[in-house]
């Protein structure tokens, strides 16, 4: 059985980084799209950073700020995440696609597995 498990999460300073890690088990996450998506209170999810087969893309919200990448050691996708803002802190989670080798979308229903979700906080 797929699982994913985030961590990394915390409390940080405007203009400070955080890297989040997102553990993967039961697959591979070299043949699959994972996304990383964020959920402030009262908001919607959304969608953040997507890495895929040849392919990484960055909402337009954090381009220039985040980096996302696959562990080089370890079945993982890491997110860095830079410069941060009081506007990033929510909820991030990590999200595996339904299909194999598919595109990178911010699309919610197009996940099948989903992490527990790791804090972000960033004070002013």
């Amino acid at each position: 059985q797929p699982q994913l498990v985030e961590s990394g999460g915390g409390l940080v300073q405007s203009g400070g980084s955080l890297r989040l890690s997102c553990a993967a088990s039961g697959f591979s996450v070299n043949y699959y799209a994972i996304t990383w998506f964020r959920q402030a209170p009262g908001k919607e999810r959304e969608g953040v950073s997507c890495i895929t087969h040849g392919r990484t893309d960055y909402s337009a919200s954090v381009r220039g700020r985040f980096t996302i990448f696959r562990g080089s050691a370890d079945n993982a996708v890491n997110l860095q995440m830079d410069s941060l803002k009081p506007e990033d802190s929510g909820t991030y989670f990590c999200a595996r696609a339904r299909q194999s080798f598919g595109p990178c979308v911010f699309d919610t229903s197009e996940y099948n597995y989903w992490g527990q979700g790791t804090p972000v906080t960033v004070s002013s």
